[in-house]
C-alpha cells in the first residue's frame, strides 16, 4: 500500500471515529492534523468531550466497536478507561482523546500542538470527499485515455482512405500514360 493510500486509508478511519464521538454526543470533537515533523508516528488526534466519566467510557467504546466492526482495527493500547477522566485509544497513524470537559481545559491540548492544523469533523469530512472526489476523475481520465489509446491501437494499420474525385482522375491518367502505344500496321505501299 502506497504512503498516499495508507494516509486516505487513515482518515477514512478518522472520519468514523469522529462520527461514534458524534453518535454518542461527544462535545466539541476536534481533529487535529499533525505535522510530520513534529508528531513523530501519529498523523492526527482527535479529541472530544464528554460531561460525565460513563459518557467518556461510552464513547470510547462506540469508537472501539465501530472501526473493529467496519473496518477490523483495534487500537495498539488503551488507557484511562477505569477512571474515564481522559481516555486514550492509540490507534499508532491516529490517538484518540476522550477527556472530561474539565480535564481537556486543564491540560488543553490543542494549545500544546500548535504546529497542528485543528479541524472540524466537518471540515474534515468536505477535505476527504474533495481528496476522493478528485482521485476518482484522476483514475476516470486515466481509464478514459487508456480505452482511447486502445481503441487507436486497435485499427488496422493499413487502412486505405477515400480517394477524392481528383485523385481518382490523376490515378487514371497516370495509368494511361503508362500504357504502351499500339503498334499500327505499317501500309503497304
Amino acid at each position: 500500500m502506497s504512503t498516499t493510500q495508507a494516509h486516505e486509508q487513515t482518515r477514512i478511519l478518522v472520519q468514523a471515529a469522529a462520527a461514534a464521538c458524534e453518535d454518542k454526543k461527544g462535545e466539541d470533537t476536534r481533529i487535529l492534523e499533525l505535522d510530520p515533523i513534529d508528531s513523530g508516528l501519529s498523523d492526527f488526534f482527535l479529541i472530544t468531550s464528554a460531561t460525565n466519566d460513563r459518557q467518556a467510557v461510552a464513547i470510547a467504546d462506540e469508537i472501539e466497536h465501530r472501526l473493529k466492526k467496519d473496518f477490523g482495527v483495534m487500537p495498539h493500547s488503551v488507557e484511562g478507561r477505569r477512571r474515564g477522566d481522559w481516555i486514550l485509544l492509540d490507534y499508532v497513524d491516529f490517538v484518540v482523546h476522550v477527556f472530561l470537559s474539565e480535564r481537556r481545559a486543564f491540560y488543553d491540548i490543542e494549545r500544546l500542538r500548535k504546529s497542528a492544523r485543528p479541524l472540524t469533523p466537518t471540515e474534515f469530512d468536505a477535505e476527504l470527499k474533495a481528496a476522493l472526489a478528485a482521485k476518482t476523475r484522476v483514475a476516470r481520465g486515466k481509464a478514459y485515455s487508456d480505452s482511447a489509446t486502445q481503441k487507436t491501437s486497435a485499427k488496422p494499420a493499413t487502412k486505405k482512405k477515400a480517394a477524392t474525385p481528383a485523385a481518382k482522375k490523376t490515378r487514371a491518367l497516370k495509368s494511361i500514360s503508362k500504357k504502351p502505344a499500339s503498334k499500327k500496321p505499317a501500309s503497304r505501299g
